[in-house]
């Protein structure tokens, strides 16, 4: 069964910074693709960040460029998401996504998410 399981979210004050942190299990994790989403109220769930499998390639959302890096180490199953320079309009819930191929079939897998909200 696979399971990400997100943490590190909270209350920041504009300009602060937080770091996420997704682990996962029942996966054979340095294969996945690991990618950072957000979702606001009201609002469609946007990439923020993703990094492939070893880590080779990463890519951002332009509004968190600068702002924003993902990092995984695939000895503890866990992606991370160091932000910032943190503003209002950050403020979402952060989710956790896997992408991978399995016998050929892609799959992907979600965590539950965590709240990250910005504000004075």
């Amino acid at each position: 069964q696979v399971q990400l399981v997100e943490s590190g979210g909270g209350l920041v004050q504009p300009g602060g910074s937080l770091r996420l942190s997704c682990v996962a299990s029942g996966l054979t994790f340095r294969n996945y693709t690991m990618s950072w989403y957000r979702q606001a109220p009201g609002k469609e769930r946007e990439l923020v960040a993703g990094i492939t499998g070893g880590g080779g390639r990463t890519n951002y959302a332009d509004s968190v460029k600068g702002r924003v890096t993902i990092s995984r180490d695939d000895a503890k199953n866990t992606v991370y998401l160091q932000m910032n320079s943190l503003k209002v309009e950050d403020t979402a819930v952060y989710f956790c996504k896997a992408e991978g191929i399995i016998i050929g079939v892609p799959f992907e897998f979600w965590g539950q998410g965590t709240q990250v909200t910005v504000s004075s």
